[in-house]
């Protein structure tokens, strides 16, 4: 294992940590793909406003793609995260690639949220009770923006109001 900036942390938790974050590293460049499929496609009305909120979430995405990878390889190892491993490793559903209504991405992109916000949860759980409160803390971070992002898009649909 390389070089580890962190000292307070045993090997174990160290590897354990790092585990949790290319796990959700897997998750969030493939979140971050999906949104951009959508962007790309969606067709409807509230055309301009949902292409750039999803832009707006994806740079989101890529800045925590870039804290779950810097930590990772702070602790010591090694960031997973081309779009080869991600698509191997992520827990996520497959983005439809069919769809281009505006409500349907919405909907498909919530759900997808909606998962990812929950094992992020999970993800802060595990890194507190290896000890590792910083990975916690970023966890948390990342989720905060998750959530938020997920009312925004589904802010959207028709069924929010």
């Amino acid at each position: 294992m390389p070089r580890s900036f962190v000292t307070y942390l045993s090997e174990n938790a160290r590897k354990d940590v790092i585990g949790l974050l290319n796990d959700r590293l897997a998750d969030t460049v493939d979140l971050t793909q999906a949104v951009k499929q959508a962007h790309w496609n969606l067709k409807g009305p509230g055309f301009i406003g949902v292409h750039e909120l999803l832009d707006q979430v994806a740079d989101h995405l890529r800045d925590a793609s870039d804290l779950m990878a810097e930590r990772a390889v702070i602790l010591g190892g090694v960031a997973q995260g081309t779009l080869q491993q991600s698509a191997a490793n992520s827990s996520l559903a497959p983005y439809p690639a069919d769809i281009i209504a505006i409500e349907d991405h919405i909907e498909a992109l919530v759900e997808r949220f909606g998962d990812y916000g929950a094992k992020l949860r999970k993800a802060i759980e595990a890194a507190g009770e290896a000890g590792d409160e910083d990975t916690a803390d970023l966890f948390t971070e990342v989720s905060r923006t998750a959530d938020k992002d997920a009312w925004f898009i589904g802010s959207n649909s028709p069924k929010a109001a």
